[in-house]
């Protein structure tokens, strides 16, 4: 028999991690499914990603068991989708999967007639029946029942979820924006909010930096104290829960408890990007230097361990090592004694709460294991501290590593790099433009066809997958924030061909707004238009966004109208729950303004110059562009796509700053305090 089944071919970690499986898995393609039609047997779909702890326990359990295996082959087409790799068609599953179970999550198992249209949906399997969830064994057997003796209501169960399907995809409905909205969200948000812990909901309790993004938002546009607090609670209580890693920095996809306390130890790029962004508007909010302290420890994380030599950022980090959730990342009394002296363990013991028997329970039978998760009250910057965690991190350095899922996903790096690209303009940061510069330049090297057109994935020096409208979207929102800390007009023009790229092939001629897919991608059983925010937000809303922003930089009233038109679009769906689609509201923040832009002309070099952005960077003014005219000649011309500027020069050994609407500018002179207080009065 072979050792390896056809995954062993692919590139993604999560698909090779099944490689050696007795299941005889096929990768998602065309010959899987006439494979299926020739058979005449049902597709069992199953999609995860690399550093799922649950589709860790399913594939242990029963794909790498040879019983259920054969059951498997005997019965199904076997097909394996790494989730991260191709969203378009997890996304659509997925929500079959909520339709017919009310809940969705990963490992996804889908069961589909050979032509792609489900009839049956579950997350993790067990192998065996057990707490009245039906396992692998059992269920087999039945599905080959009702496909063998109940085939023809099998295929119209699956037509009519198909026909549901595309009815839901098709249901968003209209309207006019109003900046009501922004306040029906901001209550919904307030009753959501937790007073004792801070974040939204209960448990599981997932960090959702959009919705603090968007609170910054409101609260600068309605000077509510309440949304800064609600902000400034979740951040102070996510830093010092056992969601934050203490001694090697980044946060957890998630919290299982209420209070931040015992995490799901996975840790995410898009998490570290979105987290990094909310801390450092929230340091332009409010001037603490422990938010401004904790986006620079985050950067340190990923600079450090999720960094592709190349450029770029990896996708992930595991919860699990040597096959245990969070071994890695806890530590037991014993564990600290043998690194530290004895003032110094006394010292951890109590800062990071650790008790003799440990405070970290085993999840299914409640038992102590004898370790302890960190977590803090208040944070601490003491040399005395700072040496502690030096001495646990580099023990713990010795440890067997989680594994990495080294995939660089376009989407993801857009984010990362909005991120870098952020903190290194608020905080001066070289290391942060380098950094920046180094992933956007990867991707535009090495994830774009020979058209120009982007591509998904770069995993083992293989690019690959047709990009979808998150990649589009979030990598331009990277571009334009690089373009704002760099000025390198190069930037400036990839994201104006990126939009009109977009335009081309994602946007729906009948009813407005971005499909995810393009217009020649594969073809699925429908075609979505993405508008719910999970973990990242929704493609459209970061679109409508970079829209704005873009349309505002070079006055193109294209872009602008386009951006409003979303709005529009999604306008009637939004509305009925605002909370919902935070990202959104934060794009509609903007487009109700005023939002304007700045712009400084003089030499790039000159001290002037570099006063009036630090002045204007020190500010949280989310209403704002900034575009830099040099005073020397550019590769490529900024005037030839913004010609406004040509008449937006600084006298010669000056730098002055311009304040410009919709219709015109004005000179607010070189003296950066004197354009604040100008801000402050026309844009409190």
């Amino acid at each position: 028999m072979p050792t390896h089944n056809r995954l062993i071919d692919e590139k993604s970690p999560y698909l090779l991690q099944h490689a050696a499986n007795p299941v005889d898995w096929h990768p998602w393609d065309e010959q899987a499914f006439d494979t299926a039609k020739k058979a005449q047997k049902p597709v069992f779909l199953s999609i995860g990603y690399s550093t799922c702890h649950w589709c860790h326990v399913m594939a242990h359990e029963s794909f790498e068991d040879t019983d259920i295996a054969q059951l498997m082959n005997d019965a199904f087409i076997n097909i394996k989708v790494d989730r991260e790799e191709r969203p378009d068609i997890d996304k659509i599953y997925m929500t079959v999967c909520q339709m017919l179970i009310g809940s969705g999550g990963w490992p996804l198992t889908i069961i589909m007639t050979p032509d792609k249209k489900p009839f049956y949906a579950a997350t993790y399997i067990p192998k065996e029946a057990r707490f009245g969830r039906i396992g692998m064994r059992e269920l087999i057997p039945r599905i080959v029942d009702i496909w063998t003796n109940r085939r023809e209501e099998v295929i119209n169960s699956a037509d009519t979820i198909v026909s549901s399907l595309k009815t839901l995809a098709e249901e968003y409905t209209t309207g006019k924006p109003d900046a009501t909205v922004l306040h029906t969200g901001f209550e919904q948000l307030r009753t959501m909010f937790d007073e004792t812990h801070g974040g939204f909901g209960t448990a599981p309790k997932f960090p959702a930096p959009q919705h603090l993004l968007f609170l910054l938002r409101y609260w600068k546009r309605s000077g509510d104290p309440e949304a800064l607090r609600m902000v400034r609670e979740t951040l102070d209580a996510m830093r010092v829960g056992g969601i934050y890693d203490h001694i090697g920095y980044g946060f957890h996809r998630y919290s299982v408890d209420p209070r931040w306390f015992v995490p799901h130890f996975e840790k995410m790029l898009y998490d570290q990007a979105l987290l990094t962004m909310a801390y450092v508007e929230a340091y332009q909010a409010t001037g603490s230097l422990d938010y401004a302290r904790t986006a620079r420890e985050i950067i340190e994380y990923v600079l450090r361990d999720m960094t592709a030599p190349r450029g770029g950022f990896y996708s992930a980090e595991d919860a699990d090592s040597e096959g245990e959730e969070g071994k890695f990342y806890v530590w037991s009394r014993d564990q600290i004694e043998a690194v530290l002296d004895p003032a110094e363990a006394a010292q951890a013991f109590d800062t990071y709460h650790m008790e003799e028997t440990g405070n970290f329970s085993d999840e299914a039978t409640g038992r102590s294991t004898g370790n302890n998760i960190l977590y803090r009250n208040r944070q601490d910057s003491s040399a005395a501290h700072s040496l502690i965690r030096a001495k646990l991190y580099a023990a713990r350095e010795q440890r067997v590593h989680p594994h990495k899922d080294k995939k660089i996903l376009t989407d993801w790096n857009g984010m990362m790099i909005a991120a870098l690209a952020k903190a290194a303009q608020v905080f001066d940061d070289a290391t942060y433009t380098a950094a920046a510069v180094n992933a956007a330049d990867f991707i535009l090297r090495s994830l774009r066809k020979d058209d120009g057109r982007l591509l998904h994935r770069f995993c083992d020096n293989h690019a690959g997958i047709p990009a979808h409208l998150d990649d589009y979207a979030f990598f331009i929102w990277g571009l334009l924030e690089l373009y704002e800390t760099t000025f390198e007009t190069r930037y400036l023009y990839t994201a104006l061909g990126l939009s009109t790229d977009m335009r081309d092939h994602f946007w729906d001629e009948l009813q407005d707004g971005f499909f995810f897919t393009a217009d020649d991608g594969d073809t699925l059983i429908i075609r979505q238009k993405e508008i719910f925010e999970g973990a990242i937000p929704s493609g459209n809303a970061i679109a409508m966004w970079i829209l704005l922003r873009l349309g505002l930089m070079i006055s193109n009233t294209d872009h602008t109208d386009r951006a409003l038109r979303i709005g529009d679009a999604l306008y009637g769906t939004i509305v009925q729950s605002p909370a919902a689609y935070t990202q959104m509201l934060s794009a509609l923040d903007f487009a109700f303004g005023p939002s304007f832009k700045i712009v400084i002309a003089g030499d790039p070099d000159a001290g002037e110059t570099h006063s009036m952005l630090t002045a204007l960077r020190s500010r949280f003014l989310p209403h704002k562009v900034v575009m830099f005219r040099s005073s020397r000649e550019t590769s490529p011309d900024i005037t030839a796509i913004a010609p406004f500027l040509q008449t937006l020069t600084a006298p010669e050994g000056t730098t002055v700053a311009y304040i410009c609407d919709s219709d015109s500018c004005r000179i607010q002179g070189a003296d950066p305090e004197q354009v604040l207080r100008f801000l402050d009065e026309v844009h409190p």
